[in-house]
């Protein structure tokens, strides 16, 4: 009953491996990483030029918010398969199917516990009605779409035989890839890996569909466990970028992708990824999410090319291959000796975005960037590429807001109080407000809700050096809380105090496009 897609089964099981992203559905649900339509679609875009084979664009049934980002993201993506979540439900596979309608390659992506531990206290459910549940299931999806993915949630704390029981049912039904994941990040590769070697061994067709990895990182084995079940056997591998998800996070597609690319002597398999829109990817999900990337995080952190040691440094002299295993130019960084300072000028300054894979910047969001580059000239001696990256991130999230910083104020100190007078444009129209707080930031924040009156509480304050030194920008993340609504902004500047303000607007311009898709949002003090 299946048909020759999924990649023609993967090239006929041969070395190729799809890439599934869900950045956009389970990166989303990391708590305070919710995006907007606007900003997945920007994701979805960059996601499909770099070549991931399928984007899991979220879970339809969960919200409209995320019914109209399927459907969206369905119309805009061309060359990727474009899937939706939805449990073992008649109306969740439903409204997967109706998102999907405008998708080039749709894929319905359906799932049910069946671990014992699920079975009894999540869904109370015998394993006799599961196994139905995954028939009736998997032959719904069917009727919208022959691309149709099947997952036994909690799949590696699963009995062996119940597994392959329902790995069966599933493919009978007309499933065409099986995904077999590790929702909780319990195993360990030697098991993950057995796993799939077992179904291969025992299921009649799991030979003839897609097997896949979906692995998260608890114990810090997302990617090792990811890698051990393409070893053995299976063709896909479901992650995302940055490894954002749910607790520990997901397999970090980078880290996969970057691994069988440097050592195809351990993983001799292939993928569409084009590598150096890595750090584009990075940095444009950072950037709408508020989550910082480590530094030493493996491929994209800011240290990943970084060599302080002076044995170090002298190997890099002598030849790059003495310490470092990839070069920085297969991941999309560059090694430019184009000298960024007060006296360049517009022409210089877009070459130098292009050359940090800034390609689509707006023409506002260009000329407010090269505005503060020049003012952060004049005050540092020294502008590297990350004080750069950070003012275009920033000016770009702040391209089509409602509320715009405009000036700001502060006295602070240790004798008298603590005040914040700031300036903004809220819809066009120039307001001030000046109170006074416990420290320079919270009257900085009071001020700020004096003009845009709001319920939201402040869940995390966070400020990062951009480089080193003492004139090192600010970067500042922010995450609100509203009403169960989570946002995060971010915020840089040479000026911590004026990065606070503006990481504080830019988490209320998303508090208020939230809003907005329930009831219009007023903006008068």
């Amino acid at each position: 009953m299946t048909t020759e897609t999924p990649a023609a089964v993967a090239e006929r099981q041969g070395d190729r491996v799809i890439i599934f992203d869900t950045t956009l559905r389970d990166g989303e649900q990391s708590p305070g990483c919710s995006m907007n339509l606007e900003e997945k679609l920007k994701i979805a875009r960059v996601l499909d030029e770099m070549g991931v084979d399928v984007i899991e664009a979220g879970f339809p049934i969960a919200s409209n918010g995320d019914f109209e980002a399927v459907q969206e993201v369905a119309k805009t993506v061309r060359n990727a398969v474009v899937a939706g979540l939805a449990r073992a439900t008649a109306r969740d596979i439903e409204r997967a199917g109706e998102a999907l309608k405008g998708a080039a390659r749709p894929r319905i992506h359906t799932f049910i516990s069946t671990s014992p531990l699920h079975m009894k206290y999540k869904l109370q459910m015998e394993p006799d009605a599961v196994l139905q549940a995954v028939i009736d299931s998997v032959t719904l999806a069917r009727r919208f779409t022959d691309d149709v993915e099947w997952s036994p949630e909690d799949g590696s704390r699963t009995e062996p035989d119940f597994l392959c029981r329902t790995v069966e049912a599933a493919i009978k039904a007309g499933a065409t890839t099986i995904n077999i994941p590790d929702t909780v990040g319990y195993a360990t590769p030697e098991d993950y890996a057995a796993i799939f070697r077992m179904v291969l061994e025992r299921v009649p067709g799991a030979d003839k569909v897609i097997l896949s990895a979906h692995t998260h990182n608890d114990l810090g084995l997302a990617v090792a466990n990811a890698l051990a079940a393409v070893q053995a056997g299976a063709r896909q591998v479901e992650c995302t970028i940055n490894g954002i998800g749910e607790r520990a996070g997901n397999a970090a597609m980078e880290e996969i992708v970057m691994a069988m690319r440097t050592r195809p002597d351990k993983y001799p398999f292939h993928n569409r990824i084009v590598t150096q829109n890595i750090m584009k990817a990075s940095r444009l999900l950072s950037s709408v999410t508020g989550f910082q990337v480590q530094p030493n995080k493996a491929i994209v952190g800011a240290n990943a090319f970084a060599h302080e040691s002076g044995i170090h440094q002298d190997g890099m002299l002598k030849h790059a291959g003495t310490y470092e295993i990839m070069t920085p130019e297969s991941v999309g960084l560059t090694r430019s000796n184009l000298v960024m300072g007060k006296h360049s000028g517009r022409n210089a300054f877009r070459t130098k975005l292009r050359e940090l894979g800034f390609d689509d910047i707006g023409d506002n969001a260009f000329q407010d960037a090269f505005q503060r580059f020049k003012d952060l000239a004049d005050r540092k001696k020294e502008i590297f590429d990350e004080d750069i990256i950070a003012l275009v991130d920033d000016s770009m999230a702040r391209d089509s807001e409602r509320i715009r910083f405009v000036s700001l104020g502060v006295m602070a100190g240790s004798i008298g109080a603590q005040t914040a007078q700031i300036v903004l444009e809220i819809d066009g129209e120039t307001k001030w407000s000046q109170t006074s707080g416990s420290g320079p930031v919270d009257a900085i924040f009071n001020a700020i809700s004096q003009l845009v009156p709001h319920e939201a509480k402040l869940q995390l304050y966070q400020v990062n050096a951009v480089t080193g030194g003492t004139d090192a920008q600010a970067e500042v993340t922010v995450r609100l809380e509203e009403a169960g609504k989570t946002v995060a902004g971010q915020g840089a500047d040479y000026d911590t105090l004026v990065a606070s303000a503006r990481a504080y607007i830019h988490a209320l311009n998303k508090l208020l496009t939230k809003r907005e898709k329930s009831a219009p949002a007023a903006l008068s003090a």
